[in-house]
């Protein structure tokens, strides 16, 4: 008999995986001990289907009303039967569902799951430090959804204790972690590569999954920008040595060719300084600019005064007598010209 249970079980327990065994469990319980109930008081309401399935119910979860209950020794037996199957059922039942959400919750961990996420910046590539430095930096101004990407070598998701950072893991270069990091609904893309060919092809695989989003890739080799060029002329490519230009240019997209521009001396001018003629002193940061700009063309960045150095004052902050300014412009101001507008009014 052992024998034959043992293969009818091996039969059937296959069919009886996930949700099925609770149900199962549930409806046995419910069939015999109706029939038990009726054996027991065959003539009480409670063995009435409209009456027995609530009081099944109710006692099954051990909560026990009280509107019906069993009056003969047989009936308690059939009702104790009732609790022990309904607190079975209930165990496999909550079992089931832990083991569920656990599964789910690790394959989210180690980058398994699809993702559905949208309107986020996708990060392809991880180097450890690195890469959390620039997700503090994104975070910084902007509550939005990030989804790290990495290759298999990293295990599980090392920014799980981030709140808004999601995790998935793969072949960067495949369509099946494009879509599991839901890069066609995202809006930035940083493309940080372990090397320049890498990068390459990750942003063929990104354009080809969203042609139009703006993708940022940090670059060791900046003549390779020739060749992303390629794939998309508006990817925008950073020296992969100053990874807060990487933020920076993925949370204001053209900034990293201001920059160019500046360090180059190019069509938007350079940096200079200049010490502020005496007779301006006195004057608001907000006189001075005005005065640059309408004489020169030039911008008022930053001021020193008292050996203090303050970047984009406040425009009704006063400067000092030997202070020096620092401007954008398109050409050097000559000591002459400063000298003349020294001479005019500060307003």
């Amino acid at each position: 008999m052992p024998i034959l249970l043992n293969r009818f079980w091996t039969l059937v327990a296959p069919a009886l995986r996930g949700w099925r065994l609770p149900l199962v469990v549930a409806v046995l319980v419910f069939a015999t001990s109706w029939l038990g109930m009726w054996l027991a008081e065959p003539r009480a309401a409670l063995v009435e289907p409209a009456n027995y399935w609530w009081w099944f119910l109710v006692t099954a979860a051990t909560v026990g009303y009280g509107d019906f209950y069993p009056e003969t020794a047989w009936g308690h037996v059939v009702g104790g039967y009732v609790i022990v199957g309904g607190i079975v059922t209930l165990t496999i039942l909550f079992t089931q569902l832990s083991a569920r959400l656990q599964a789910a919750r690790g394959k989210r961990m180690k980058g398994l799951a699809q993702l559905d996420v949208g309107d986020h910046t996708v990060i392809l590539g991880y180097h450890a430090g690195r890469t959390e430095r620039m997700v503090g930096e994104l975070t910084v101004e902007r509550d939005r959804a990030l989804v790290l990407g990495a290759w298999d070598e990293v295990a599980e998701n090392p920014m799980a204790e981030r709140v808004g950072v999601e995790f998935v893991r793969g072949d960067l270069t495949s369509v099946d972690v494009m879509d599991r990091a839901c890069v066609a609904r995202a809006t930035t893309a940083i493309i940080d590569g372990r090397d320049d060919n890498e990068s390459l092809a990750i942003a063929l695989t990104v354009d080809h999954a969203h042609p139009g989003l703006h993708v940022v890739v940090a670059l060791r080799d900046m003549a390779r920008r020739e060749q992303l060029h390629y794939v998309n002329p508006e990817i925008q490519c950073v020296q992969w040595h100053v990874p807060n230009l990487v933020t920076e240019e993925a949370l204001d997209p053209g900034i990293s060719q201001v920059y160019a521009d500046l360090m180059s001396g190019g069509t938007g001018g350079n940096t200079y300084s200049a010490a502020l003629p005496g007779r301006l002193a006195g004057s608001t940061f907000g006189e001075c600019q005005t005065l640059f700009g309408r004489r020169f063309g030039a911008t008022l960045i930053a001021v020193r005064s008292g050996g203090r150095m303050t970047v984009s004052p406040g425009w009704d902050t006063e400067i000092g007598d030997g202070a020096t300014v620092y401007y954008l412009g398109r050409r050097r101001i000559e000591p002459s010209e400063l000298t003349e507008l020294g001479r005019q009014p500060a307003s």
